[in-house]
């Protein structure tokens, strides 16, 4: 079955997108629509947590998500961030993204190559500090491992929480192709379309985690990305659509 149309569940990417070149070479629709979303905690929730923002000298942070509500909620809680919080961040562009809350120059803020375990040495280099992670109510299995290992003092506060978006008004059955990228978004699907049955739809998972999703949901994954040969979700695509023109 030729494929003529893909889903994939997130926010429409910008111009330079792959996609969209994907879209013009193969000759195919390829639509986008978030499959969750995510909602902040407020002050009192994050309270029950016992969570005492001043507690803390250092910060780690996993996502743009999690620099966001961090600073809101100590806003909200008129928690001044002391000039001498140290930011251990994972990847260059989620440091840069600071830049968004507070003055970036003269401040400790260090950050990894791309994954968690990049922030290993980090650690150990500043194993003094005492570190909040804030987070969303789900947790990398690899965040976990790679910081009980660690020779830190860490706590995790869920500041904000991964939610199922409302898809009544998508026809899904419309799709050749749907796309996923965590495993909250293959949930979603099993939510909002409770009756779907997958037959010939075929279903594309970037990460182990999501394909496990997928798989306890009853799913049958035919793309798989990343891999050696195909790093990005759009290569194990065109690689699997070439390999069905053969």
């Amino acid at each position: 079955m030729k494929i003529k149309s893909i889903l994939v569940s997130q926010p429409a990417p910008n111009e330079s997108s792959p996609y969209l070149e994907m879209a013009k070479k193969e000759k195919i629709k390829i639509d986008f629509r978030p499959f969750i979303h995510v909602e902040g905690v407020d002050a009192k929730e994050l309270r029950t947590q016992k969570i005492d923002l001043s507690q803390f000298t250092g910060i780690i942070f996993t996502s743009k998500n999690a620099v966001d509500h961090y600073f809101r909620l100590a806003e909200e809680m008129r928690f001044a961030v002391p000039d001498s919080m140290r930011y251990i961040c994972q990847s260059e562009a989620i440091a840069n993204y600071l830049q968004k809350h507070i003055v970036y120059r003269k401040r400790k803020i260090s950050f990894g190559e791309k994954t968690f375990s990049d922030l290993l040495p980090l650690f150990k280099k500043f194993p003094s500090e005492k570190y909040l992670l804030p987070a969303s109510d789900f947790l990398s299995p690899d965040v976990q491992k790679v910081l009980e290992t660690a020779p830190i003092d860490w706590t995790r506060a869920t500041m904000y929480k991964t939610v199922c978006s409302d898809l009544t008004d998508v026809s899904i059955k419309d799709y050749d192709m749907l796309v996923f990228f965590s495993p909250q978004g293959v949930r979603s699907l099993g939510i909002n379309f409770p009756d779907f049955k997958q037959e010939n739809t075929k279903i594309g998972v970037f990460g182990a985690t999501t394909e496990q999703a997928a798989k306890d949901e009853g799913l049958r994954v035919d793309v798989m990305a990343p891999s050696k040969e195909s790093p990005s979700m759009t290569m194990a695509i065109e690689k699997y659509l070439r390999n069905m023109e053969k």
